[in-house]
């Protein structure tokens, strides 16, 4: 990690997004994540604007280490084995990682759009729990004596958003009903096979980060649907139109049907580009 002084807690949500995307040390990032937060819930936060606070960053900040490559450079990951388990964890966490910054840039950069506080509630809790999520899981590396930035990591996911950095609806379509949706489908059999390896922790870890997502899931089923709405279009086809456009590769079966379907994420939304290539 770098090193940085801790920063006074921001005078708005705005600015606070900016500087949880900005900073590069991985602890202040996760500090400020929370600190934000807790003021934004204690309604101690006005919103702020883009145009008075700043706007996003193009890219966020970042530790030294990890070293990033492109996705088709990166190792196949296997939960057996301690290299494997270690491996698995690592690039989980830097998922959490972009995940933070994905959600706090969702909430700064788009703060010009007419919405209700309860959007910036909805997706506060989200930016809080991604960080929970990156600590948890950095926590668990140290415990096997390891530490995130020890391995290569991937530096697909921010693409996404720069891809969609335009446009709300389009943002809202792949990041959480894209990306976090294939968390739905992947997660389960990564607990069922860290409990049969014997690794309760890691576990428990999954499990937690499990259930959160499918909120996070169901937050991005609710606001794409608000604004299809406030536009006279159907959420289904421009889910579509936007997928297409801005997702680069494929939407993999098998998917977690009950429970995207449970998250507000039926199928007519994905089944119909299941077989989408980039």
């Amino acid at each position: 990690m770098t090193n940085t002084q801790t920063q006074p807690v921001p005078a708005n949500l705005v600015a606070g997004a900016r500087a949880i995307v900005e900073a590069a040390d991985t602890t202040e990032k996760v500090r400020l994540a929370y600190a934000v937060s807790k003021a934004w819930f204690k309604r101690d936060l006005a919103l702020g604007s883009p145009s008075k606070d700043g706007q996003m960053p193009d890219r966020p900040g970042r530790p030294e280490k990890p070293e990033l490559l492109a996705p088709r450079d990166m190792p196949k990951r296997k939960l057996s084995g301690t290299a494997g388990r270690l491996a698995l964890i690592h690039s989980l966490a830097h998922i959490e990682l972009n995940a933070v910054d994905l959600t706090w840039d969702l909430i700064g950069r788009f703060a010009h759009v007419r919405l209700p506080r309860s959007y910036y509630d909805d997706w506060v809790r989200v930016g809080l729990e991604e960080a929970k999520h990156f600590s948890m899981l950095q926590d668990r590396l140290g415990q096997l004596g390891a530490s995130y930035g020890d391995m290569p990591a991937h530096d697909g996911l921010w693409q996404a958003a720069q891809d969609t950095g335009h446009d709300l609806a389009a943002r809202l379509a792949i990041i959480p009903l894209v990306l976090e949706a294939r968390g739905l489908d992947i997660t389960p059999p990564m607990i069922e096979k860290a409990r049969s390896l014997g690794d309760e922790d890691t576990a428990k870890c999954l499990d937690v980060i499990y259930r959160d997502e499918k909120n996070h899931v169901a937050f991005g089923a609710k606001w794409f649907r608000f604004l299809c709405d406030r536009q006279g279009i159907r959420p289904e086809p421009a889910f579509h139109s936007y997928v297409r456009k801005h997702f680069r590769g494929a939407l993999k079966p098998p998917f977690n049907d009950r429970v995207r379907s449970e998250a507000g994420l039926t199928p007519g939304f994905y089944r119909p580009l299941a077989r989408l290539t980039g």
